[in-house]
């Protein structure tokens, strides 16, 4: 399963430096915007119920000395209406009759009021109203009231509600800046980071041009250095790199010209001997049956191998104009089936050769007839030699492009070669060294193919080998790759 690629604007390095940039001042903002409006919030809140429980104290102090215990109603009663705010006395299961409402007061303020000896705050939420309460236990000082003296819990309890309204008001405004100030440190990140990307980026665009133009070839192609950072040490490197690259590839391409030119010049220097040595086997050829038969022997040989070296250097030549780019195409308006015709006749290849063709006539295109020959000569002689019949020639054709398959019945091509089956001198067994073929005519067919625009490939069938030539029905002249 192929993995889904990264949507275009995520997967430039640009993009991904500003995310991460914004997401780093967000996480920032937000953290800086949080511990302000924490400690914000506890000084607004503190600034409430500090004075709310020390008012609650100072007014429970000053009214105890007024005080019989146990108190009864009345007295609750006289202490609530002398606190300020909403308040209320509870003394076991009285409580004063005005104002708060002892139903309203949580359990657990309560129970920390009533067991503990210090005054106790709890805040909460009602009906949407914050609330602050306030509870605290009326102390009495032991008998004498000496100082040391023990304190002890009257069972009187005193709760004040005071409202929270203005100051979360105050504290939702402040919230409110805090997360505004974060966003408009947003667009201040993302400038921020394009700027910085930008001067990063910089140079890593000028880099990968210059890559892509060494990639095309242009060798002599460098960067200027600017400063000592890493990036600087980077265009170094490649500047480096580059040069070292120029000078291998010039070494390499002029070794290259010189093997081709050796090969060029030693191939065309031994066309005239040849020539000659094809004269006299010819001689040799007509004369055999009156030598002696050792000498007939030898001079069959000599004729033999005399030919073979003779398409060797034909081969030598062919590819050396490849090499140098000089094979031209000498296009005609050609019926492909009269053509593979002529070239099988010519090398007298027919049905009893094991030949099986089916060449639908009035398929014509644009080839070179003698390339075209060249290539049928090597697909299927390669086919006679190295296969068994019956070797089928099949000849298709579409609006665009004309096909011709060669099968044969042999033994195939091995999976190892397959791969190589049109390098240079490539043969599918070792022990056909001393074969007649020169292991260049595949490589010479395809040349020729892609000449005309078009390819060759080569496939096992499992009960032989396969080779499909594809041209296009009107070919262009093309240079020699």
């Amino acid at each position: 399963m192929r993995r889904p690629r990264l949507r275009p604007w995520l997967s430039g390095l640009r993009p991904r430096l500003v995310l991460s940039f914004a997401a780093m001042t967000l996480v920032g903002a937000a953290a800086a915007a949080g511990a302000s409006y924490v400690t914000a919030r506890t000084t607004i809140l503190q600034g409430v119920q500090d004075p709310a429980m020390v008012q609650l104290r100072d007014q429970v102090t000053a009214y105890l000395p007024q005080m019989t215990l146990p108190p009864d109603q009345r007295q609750l009663d006289n202490l609530a209406d002398n606190l300020k705010g909403t308040t209320v006395a509870i003394y076991q299961g009285l409580h004063s009759r005005s104002g708060l409402d002892p139903a309203q007061l949580p359990a657990d303020l309560r129970r920390e009021v009533a067991d503990g000896g210090t005054i106790q705050f709890e805040r909460v939420l009602r009906d949407g109203t914050p609330l602050l309460l306030v509870g605290m236990p009326v102390l009495q000082r032991g008998e004498g009231g000496a100082t040391g003296a023990a304190i002890g819990h009257t069972g009187v309890e005193v709760y004040a509600m005071v409202s929270l309204t203005a100051q979360q008001a105050a504290i939702d405004q402040l919230a409110a800046r805090a997360w505004q100030t974060a966003a408009l440190a947003l667009p201040i990140a993302v400038a921020l980071a394009l700027l910085a990307a930008r001067q990063v980026l910089r140079p890593v665009r000028a880099l990968n041009t210059a890559a892509r133009k060494l990639g095309h070839g242009q060798l002599d192609v460098r960067l200027p250095a600017k400063g000592s950072d890493e990036l600087a040490q980077l265009v170094t490197t490649f500047n480096s790199t580059a040069a070292e690259l120029e000078r291998t590839v010039g070494t390499l391409r002029e070794m290259e010209a010189d093997a081709r030119r050796f090969v060029a010049d030693v191939s065309h220097e031994l066309r005239t001997p040849l020539a000659a040595m094809n004269a006299v086997t010819d001689v040799l050829d007509e004369d055999a049956e009156q030598l002696p038969a050792d000498t007939a022997v030898a001079a069959r040989l000599v004729s033999a191998e005399t030919r073979r070296l003779t398409r060797l250097v034909q081969d030598l030549v062919e590819i050396s104009r490849f090499d140098a780019g000089r094979a031209e195409l000498r296009l005609e308006e050609w019926d492909i089936a009269q053509g593979v015709t002529d070239s099988l006749a010519a090398r007298g290849w027919s049905g009893d050769d094991g030949i099986v063709a089916d060449l639908p006539a009035g398929v014509v295109a644009t080839v070179d007839p003698r390339r075209l020959d060249i290539v049928v000569a090597n697909l299927v002689g390669n086919a006679l030699r190295h296969g068994e019949p019956p070797v089928e020639v099949r000849l298709t054709a579409d609006a665009t492009t004309v096909t011709l398959t060669v099968t044969d019945h042999g033994p195939g091509i091995p999976a190892a070669v397959l791969p190589h089956v049109f390098d240079r001198f490539t043969k599918a067994d070792s022990a056909r060294a001393r074969s007649e073929g020169s292991g260049l005519g595949l490589s010479i067919a395809r040349e020729n193919a892609r000449l005309h625009g078009g390819d060759l490939e080569a496939a096992d069938t499992g009960s032989g080998a396969r080779f499909t030539l594809r041209l296009p029905r009107r070919a262009q002249a093309t240079e020699a790759r």
